[in-house]
């Protein structure tokens, strides 16, 4: 695609479940913020400021039009990455709400250490359920029961995706309990599934979805008076006193986000953001198309090879796998001197893929909208030769 053209003709990139290239357009757009209207938001009134509110609160109403959420029910706010919005809200959510811990297996360690260090520090249980094949996540009556549920829809090791994730935020809400998708895989090909998904909280990363390095929350309104103020500074209050302040997000509807916003925010990254969200919805069926065929043409190839040892029953844009007999970080390594970039090891999925699998460390292939037909028949030819 002209919008990666910057990539040289043998440089394979399949490394975007890490964090995706960035299309030319988003690029343009965090240059255009610091060459043209460098400022802070929300904080200042000359007009570099008004455009950078402007673009910043376009941002916020993208977020939720793409996850066809209402402004009523939720807001957006900005935090560093996936892993530090999940840590921010479960270090603030009210303890006397929480009497269990719930996670699953497939986690990510974002989620998979911060339940584990939740659970601790308000000694109540913290339970493990199993993911399906299919991706969905096995429950039953009563494990949910006034627990706090943190869960990923879209595996960062073979994508699997959990389809039943509108069930289970129902049954999470009807045993009283909260819960925060891990959406840090789903956004950039699979937003879908989040669609009108009434979770207590979406945390994903920019990052993986075609734009800076940024990570976002989605949240309900009504989950703020469930949370216990722990992280505070500039930008967050509207008056101060020698002993006591008044939070902006208690006092302005439109200031909520300010709950989770200490301190100056990644302006640019959260304009560019606002453009990666456009650039993804003007992907075509033609773009839509070429990522399946690719998929499936390497999903095909490698589950042809005898010694090729896929994870996951599906063909997915990412894939993991080992090869039988050779060292996945040594082929990792001859792939990159080939001029293809992708991850190999346990991809911060340590404790499924290592303890309950028993996998050596695998390699992934992750790819994107950045991926060409001909970095397929190159990663092809390649892996034929080694």
């Amino acid at each position: 695609m002209n919008d990666f053209d910057y990539l040289g003709e043998k440089t394979v990139y399949v490394d975007a479940a890490c964090q995706s290239l960035r299309p030319k357009p988003v690029v343009e757009a965090l240059t255009r913020y610091y060459f043209e209207h460098n400022s802070c938001g929300e904080r200042v009134k000359y007009p570099w400021g008004e455009k950078t509110d402007a673009l910043v609160e376009g941002t916020r109403k993208k977020v939720l039009k793409l996850l066809k959420l209402k402004a009523k029910d939720y807001f957006v706010a900005f935090t560093l990455n996936t892993t530090y919005g999940i840590n921010l809200l479960l270090n603030e959510i009210k303890p006397e709400l929480v009497k269990k811990v719930v996670t699953s297996e497939i986690e990510h360690n974002s989620p998979f250490l911060a339940t584990m260090a939740l659970a601790k520090r308000l000694g109540v249980p913290r339970v493990v359920l199993e993911r399906l094949d299919t991706g969905a996540l096995d429950y039953r009556e009563g494990d949910f029961q006034k627990a706090v549920v943190v869960v990923n829809c879209a595996s960062n090791f073979d994508g699997r995706q959990m389809k039943n994730i509108a069930q289970v935020v129902k049954q999470v809400h009807k045993e009283g309990g909260i819960i925060i998708i891990d959406a840090a895989q789903a956004m950039a090909h699979y937003h879908e599934l989040l669609e009108k998904t009434e979770a207590d909280a979406i945390c994903f990363s920019a990052h993986k979805m075609y734009a800076p390095s940024l990570g976002v929350i989605v949240a309900r309104r009504d989950l703020v008076p469930k949370l216990n103020q722990t992280f505070i500074g500039g930008g967050m209050v509207d008056d101060v006193t020698m002993d006591g302040y008044e939070l902006s997000a208690l006092g302005n509807k439109e200031h909520v986000h300010t709950i989770f916003e200490p301190g100056l925010q990644a302006w640019g990254e959260i304009v560019a953001l606002g453009e990666a969200i456009d650039w993804l919805g003007a992907r075509t069926k033609a773009d839509k198309q070429r990522l399946e065929d690719c998929t499936r043409e390497l999903d095909e190839f490698l589950r042809g090879k005898e010694k090729v040892k896929m994870v996951g029953w599906e063909a997915n844009p990412t894939m993991s796998f080992y090869v039988e007999g050779l060292d996945s970080h040594l082929l990792g390594a001859a792939l990159g001197k080939e001029g293809i970039m992708a991850r190999t090891g346990y991809f911060c999925a340590h404790f499924y893929l290592d303890k309950v699998c028993k996998y050596s460390p695998l390699m992934r292939f992750s790819l994107s909208y950045a991926t060409r037909e001909s970095d397929i028949e190159r990663i092809k030819e390649v892996m034929s030769r080694i």
